[in-house]
């Protein structure tokens, strides 16, 4: 019988980890230590995406995701242009579909999107003939904040199978932790998730796609034996008056303050994806401990993005 020979298709999008296997995370995460030895040199540019276009297409503010997928464009000589809403023709009144549709008539290879609602990278995938990475959408993904955590996590302690994260806060607002909650799980992490009933949700919720996550509203029960914890911003812009009685109680409940950092010792990673809330979700203490990583994650980001646009391009 004759054997075929020829390659799998290569991914043309980014849009969640749902769809990605375990295999392909990890080589994403072995480019990403290329990458970031590329970054190391003095000079930091290799021609990988020459004469491609990169469209930085930002409908949300941001800091340091578009600033990081900047310099992965830059960093691998494509030539990037950041659009913003703000002063564009969408507040002339032109559609999502019709903005993405003219970048392509001027020659966007991959566009790179945030967006306030949930669902707009998958419209645009449907209309641009190039690769779509979602940067953000709503309350449903971000798929390179979870590939940076995940390449974080693995530099750091050498593995991610049978490690216990715990993902903390408004989990129930978070893009981050649902494709946290895809990456984490296919990589063989056991996952807790952590926070007051009304920032959480019903269990069911949660365990009905990913059976193997646990639920707690114990902070204390739930830090016992962890080897990750992930504090998650409080996004008070994304909530409802009335989901927490005040600042003050849920920092006292479920806030990482110095008491709980001296609990759970010196070997345990602390992240959060910014941008933070220090006094808040995060205490001073805990954001600069020699555990913490927060600053690791934020220079990870831009190899991690520097390997996906690599591997979109082909």
């Amino acid at each position: 019988m004759a054997t075929s020979t020829s390659e799998p298709a290569r991914r043309r999008h980014a849009i969640d980890l749902d769809d990605f296997s375990a295999a392909e995370i990890m080589e994403i995460l072995e480019t990403t230590a290329s990458m970031k030895e590329v970054l190391s040199r003095e000079i930091k540019q290799v021609p990988a995406l020459r004469g491609r276009n990169v469209v930085n297409m930002f409908y949300e503010d941001s800091t340091r995701t578009r600033i990081s997928f900047e310099l992965a464009a830059r960093a691998l000589s494509a030539n990037i242009v950041n659009f913003s809403a703000r002063g564009s023709s969408v507040e002339k009144g032109e559609s999502l579909i019709d903005t993405v549709r003219t970048l392509q008539a001027l020659g966007a290879d991959i566009v790179v999107i945030r967006h306030s609602q949930s669902g707009a990278p998958y419209l645009v995938a449907q209309h641009f003939h190039g690769s779509v990475i979602n940067a953000g959408d709503g309350r449903h993904a971000h798929p390179t904040q979870a590939l940076l955590d995940l390449y974080t996590i693995n530099e750091r302690l050498g593995q991610l199978r049978d490690l216990q994260v715990l993902i903390l806060g408004d989990v129930i607002h978070s893009r981050v932790a649902r494709s946290n909650l895809w990456g984490l799980t296919r990589m063989g992490a056991r996952v807790t998730l952590c926070g007051p009933p009304t920032l959480i949700g019903p269990a069911h919720y949660w365990t009905a796609t990913w059976p193997e996550v646990t639920v707690s509203h114990d902070l204390d029960a739930a830090l016992a034996g962890a080897n990750v914890v992930m504090a998650l911003r409080l996004q008070k812009e994304r909530q409802q008056a009335g989901l927490l009685p005040s600042l003050r109680e849920y920092t006292r409940r479920y806030g990482l303050t110095p008491e709980r950092l001296a609990r759970i010792g010196p070997d345990v990673l602390i992240m959060h994806p910014g941008p933070m809330n220090e006094g808040v979700e995060i205490s001073p203490e805990a954001a600069t401990a020699p555990n913490a990583v927060i600053e690791e994650q934020v220079t990870n980001g831009v190899a991690v993005r520097m390997a996906l646009l690599y591997r979109l391009a082909g």
